[in-house]
This record gives structure tokens, sequence and C-alpha cells, in this order.
């Protein structure tokens, strides 16, 4: 018989957005992939690619990838930790700071691996409720006083950002680690790189999955004062980022132009599709990532989900507390997005 942990047993998983089959002629809207190809100089590392990087090793601290990225995060090299996606680094900061005994908090409704995280742990999680505004609950996070305090930041699903400022009181009064997980901010006005210099306790994260189109490729960076990084270089796996995603990784972060001129495209886009759901009565939070949450008119957002998939359509539902009268909806291309409030004009009418 199979024995897993008790806590095993119990938890649920993190179920991830729909992945329809190779091929099929559905418009993707459900799980936040940016819409335009990534950089050329990324399709040139693939075809030149040397077949011999694959039959050794690749580096195991990353050094390529991580050059690239601290020249753009402004930071020196060893204040970089390349990962596996940005998921690695925050199963890498559960499986340092949390189990039995030790606490970790965050602000609901927001990114649900955070709960998975705890509950593979074993941790004690604090979940303080955002206000229907989503205003970062800092008193109740202060107050908290967890081990680990996670804030994604713009929100998902919400969309809405953490104010530098918020970030700041938490990382003053917190006395465990402070990660913010900034998977969307390329898509923002505001980030917390400024932060980390000044606080040994924070941590942020980044992706290539979003701004650079890369979300097939999985690496992701975490970026803190070097004596944060080091208990977290100690567990993680030997050759964590593959030999083809260092080489791609660097030439996506040394083409800065390419992504913010996608990066622009997208909040124009997202601009538009705005304005349609709000003619359409929909309640908006305001977005800086590369999705919008939205309530319906008539708060039937299962049923809108569901007529939108049939017509092959997706979009992101949860039927839970909170988000079941609720979609998210990734920003596509133009032609998608038309596609999308067509589809949505017919079903709120």
């Amino acid at each position: 018989m199979v024995n897993f942990r008790e806590n095993v047993k119990r938890m649920e998983g993190y179920v991830p957005g729909e992945q329809p089959p190779p091929g099929s002629r559905v418009i993707k809207l459900n799980t936040n992939e940016n819409p335009y190809p990534p950089s050329p100089q990324v399709m040139k590392v693939l075809q030149e690619f040397d077949g011999e990087w694959l039959r050794r090793y690749p580096d195991p601290v990353a050094t390529t990838a991580r050059e690239a990225a601290a020249a753009v995060y402004g930071v020196p090299i060893d204040w970089v930790m390349a990962a596996n996606g940005s998921d690695e680094m925050l199963a890498l900061l559960a499986r340092a700071f949390l189990e039995r005994g030790r606490k970790v908090a965050y602000p609901m409704p927001t990114y649900s691996l955070y709960i998975t995280l705890a509950e593979m742990q074993d941790a004690a999680a604090v979940e303080v409720p955002y206000d229907e505004d989503y205003n970062v609950p800092l008193e109740g996070l202060l107050a908290a006083q967890a081990d680990l305090t996670f804030i994604c930041t713009p929100n998902n699903p919400s969309a809405t950002v953490a104010p530098v400022r918020d970030l700041e009181r938490l990382a003053a009064g917190l006395k465990g680690v402070l990660v913010v997980d900034e998977a969307y901010t390329d898509f923002a006005d505001e980030n917390a790189l400024g932060l980390v210099p000044r606080y040994p306790n924070i941590i942020v994260l980044r992706t290539l999955s979003k701004g650079y189109s890369l979300a097939g490729l999985r690496v992701g960076f975490g970026v803190a004062q070097p004596e944060l990084l080091e208990g977290l270089i100690k567990i993680k796996d030997s050759y964590n980022v593959d030999a083809v995603a260092l080489r791609i990784a660097a030439a996506a972060l040394k083409d800065q132009a390419w992504m913010t001129a996608n990066a622009a495209k997208i909040k124009a886009s997202r601009a538009r599709l705005a304005s349609e759901l709000e003619r359409m009565k929909f309640r908006l939070w305001p977005s800086q990532a590369n999705f919008i949450m939205g309530r319906p008119p008539r708060g039937d957002a299962g049923r809108l989900y569901r007529g939108l998939k049939e017509r092959e359509i997706l979009v992101r539902y949860w039927n839970r507390p909170r988000l079941d009268d609720k979609i998210r909806i990734t920003v596509g291309t133009e032609e998608e997005n038309g596609v999308l409030l067509e589809a949505l004009e017919g079903l709120v009418r």
C-alpha cells in the first residue's frame, strides 16, 4: 500500500488552466500566455543550437542567463538565482522556510499555488482577505508575522498591483521573508526591485513566461541579497535549468526592445478590451497585468464560461467563494479579443 504523508493525503493539489491539444482551433485566453511570438533572437538560438550542449550537463549555476538577468534588473550577478520557472523559486522558498509549526501568510484571493505549497510542507496558512478593491491587507499580514509571506503583484486573478510603499511597510515590519511574486510586472507601472538592496528579508521573483512569450520554456529568477539566496541554492536540483533554456533565456533578456514593444501592444489592447467590457456593464478591477478580471452584469460567470467554451473560447473560471461570479480573461491579439467580445455580447444579452 502506498503510504503518503497525512498532509499529502489531505491536499487536493494545484489545478492548472485547461490546455487544449496541439493543433486545436481554440481561442485560448485562460492561462495568461503572451499572444505574440518570442524574440527572433530566441529562434536564432534554437536554429543554431549545437547538439554537443545536449550531451553535456548544463551550467549548474546558470551563469549566462544570470548575467543577462542581472544587467536587466540592475543588480550584481550574485544577487540573482535562476530556476525552472518562478514556480520552482516558490517551491524552493516553501521547502526552505516552511514545515509543521511554521506559518505562511498571503492575501486572498490570490495565486492558488501558494495554498498547495503550504499544504505540501504541512505549514499553518494564514489567509488574510483582500477588501473588495484588492488593497493590500497590511495590518492582517503584519499581525500574522509569518515565516514566509507571499504577495503576488500584479495579483492573480485580480490584476491589481500592490503599491511599493505597502511592500516596503511589509519588508520593514515582518520578521520573516517577504516574497514579492512579480510574474506580470512587465505590464505594470511599478515594481519592487528597488527594495532589495535595502531589506535583507525580501526576494523578488521574475519569470520569462509572460512578458517574454516563453511560458513553454520554464525559466524564472529570484532577486535577493546573497545571504538569502545561499540557502535556496543549497536545496535546488543540481542542474535545475537545462542547457537549451539557459541560452534562450539569455537571448530573450538581451532583446529588451522586443519584449517592451509586445508589452506595449498588450497594454493598448487591454485598455480597448476593458472599455468594451465596461460598455457591456461588466464590473472590472484596474488591471496592470496581461489579463482582466471582470464580474458580468448578472454575476453569472459560470454560464458565460460554459457558453464561451461551447464557442471554442477558453477563459478562466473558479467555482470558489469570492470568485464564482467573475471570469478572468487573458488579453489576446486584436482579432482574438474581437471574437471574444462578439461572443460575450450575445451571451450577456
